[in-house]
């Protein structure tokens, strides 16, 4: 039996052409009832960063988005000093001949601290939404570093001490699976995973994205990207390739595809010039297999 919740999870993922197979709307209902973070992994282009602002509109609450990266540290994460204002305060202060104590006391308070997005949602006053985006790009000693945050929901600053949340932020955490992260993140996290979508499922997607398309149309770009993601490349593509190269097509007023418009917009949904190359190489095939070799010339 749905409850009113999942059943309004569903609907806020389909108004935003959203196709839920289920496992979806109840991976976001159990985060927000359990107040746990959810891991998300899979191919990248698949949908995961779309999830989190889902779910910042189904709690209305606003999203807070960490881009990770190599070389992310917790500074960059969770705050940073504002320098410039400190020592223009230190030279005012100088002037009026205030103690050290408090100078100190001054400088190395919330009056000078640079919010980054951790501390950002730890301190909202309202709900927030936390995105964690591609955490296995950075690197296990950040993981180490977050681990406070997914499991006490508080951070530790230095020069000024432990900060709990005042309303406890959704997290989510996105991964391409770039590397294995540490058991102890995982233990603290629900998990989903989603894959490169059924035809079916990616036909609603294009569909639902892309309403002027022609429906033939359609069918054979995603006929098409379900055989060309069966080869081995270096980037596959994802489901926002799909729908930029039916934007694209639809655009055009084409109702079909045919050999020389893949050809000429390739571009759309390979980025890689190896891929490029051993599709073309191989098009032929791929559209006989796609159903459109009256079309080849």
């Amino acid at each position: 039996m749905k409850t009113k919740e999942l059943s309004q999870i569903q609907k806020m993922l389909q108004d935003h052409g959203y196709i839920d197979d289920g496992a979806i709307a109840m991976s976001i209902f159990l985060a927000m009832k359990l107040e746990k973070p959810l891991l998300i992994e899979g191919p990248a282009g698949v949908g995961k960063t779309e999830i989190a602002k889902v779910m910042a509109q189904a709690i209305q609450a606003d999203l807070i988005r960490l881009q990770c990266y190599e070389g992310l540290d917790s500074t960059h994460a969770l705050y940073e000093w504002n320098y410039q204002h400190q020592l223009l305060y230190l030279k005012m202060a100088e002037q009026k001949g205030q103690d050290i104590k408090t100078l100190e006391e001054t400088i190395f308070s919330e009056k000078f601290l640079l919010k980054r997005p951790v501390l950002q949602a730890i301190t909202h006053p309202e709900n927030s939404v936390l995105l964690i985006d591609e955490i296995d790009r950075a690197d296990e000693e950040f993981e180490s570093f977050l681990l406070e945050v997914l499991s006490d929901w508080q951070v530790t600053i230095p020069e000024i001490g432990t900060v709990k949340a005042t309303s406890k932020p959704q997290i989510i955490l996105t991964g391409n699976r770039t590397r294995e992260l540490s058991e102890a993140l995982r233990r603290r996290c629900l998990y989903l995973w989603i894959d490169y979508p059924t035809f079916k499922k990616e036909l609603a997607i294009v569909m639902g994205k892309v309403p002027e398309i022609d429906v033939k149309l359609g069918q054979q770009i995603c006929s098409f990207m379900k055989e060309l993601r069966a080869m081995k490349l270096e980037k596959t593509p994802g489901i926002s390739e799909t729908i930029d190269w039916a934007r694209a097509l639809a655009s055009m007023h084409l109702t079909s595809l045919d050999k020389q418009i893949v050809e000429d917009t390739l571009g759309v949904v390979l980025k890689d010039w190896q891929d490029m190359r051993h599709t073309q190489d191989a098009l032929s095939e791929l559209l006989e297999k796609t159903g459109v070799t009256s079309r080849i010339t």
